[in-house]
């Protein structure tokens, strides 16, 4: 995977645009922000988190769907149980990912944050495909975006307390944050 810093696209992964975004309002990128998602809830590899990234989602299929018809939502990047990276919106575009939020007392973090969303709940481990995934997009991220430094890092639970719980207790925070700061892989 190779971020262009031009486009805001990473080459490599699968790209599967998304309509929820909209032009960040200066520009800024300085945090990024670690979610989890399934769709329905708790199963894996249904390609329900595309769809409904996408707008597609048929509410019909499952009653979870009907207590989320109608929400626009995405994220940047997903990164599925098997550690294929799948990009939504453009790092240079805001992605509706994080709501409502504060991170250090500013609020509104979708205006300068990157989401990556991963395949999983908050209390099943996440795969090591994953992991390595993400320190691999993290170390793109870091070294295109500088403002977005190891401290500015943070799960959706850290920027909407109360409301969110993502990425769970399930997350090696340490692991990820080692990797990241070793330069090694997340084994």
């Amino acid at each position: 995977m190779q971020l262009d810093p031009a486009s805001g696209w990473c080459q490599g992964i699968r790209h599967c645009p998304s309509p929820n975004f909209n032009e960040r309002p200066n520009g800024e990128i300085s945090l990024l922000v670690v979610h989890n998602i399934s769709l329905p809830p708790a199963q894996f590899g249904t390609g329900k988190v595309q769809e409904f990234f996408q707008n597609r989602l048929d509410v019909t299929e499952h009653p979870y769907f009907e207590s989320i018809a109608g929400l626009r939502v995405s994220a940047h990047f997903l990164i599925e149980r098997d550690g294929v990276v799948t990009q939504f919106v453009s790092c240079l575009a805001r992605a509706w990912h994080a709501g409502v939020s504060s991170f250090e007392g500013r609020e509104t973090c979708n205006d300068f944050s990157l989401g990556v969303e991963l395949e999983g709940t908050d209390d099943q481990p996440f795969t090591d495909a994953q992991y390595q995934s993400l320190i691999e997009l993290s170390r793109q991220l870091l070294t295109t975006y500088p403002n977005i430094t190891r401290q500015r890092i943070c799960g959706h639970s850290d920027i909407a307390p109360g409301r969110k719980t993502d990425p769970g207790t399930a997350f090696d925070w340490a692991r990820f944050r080692g990797a990241l700061q070793d330069g090694g892989s997340a084994q």
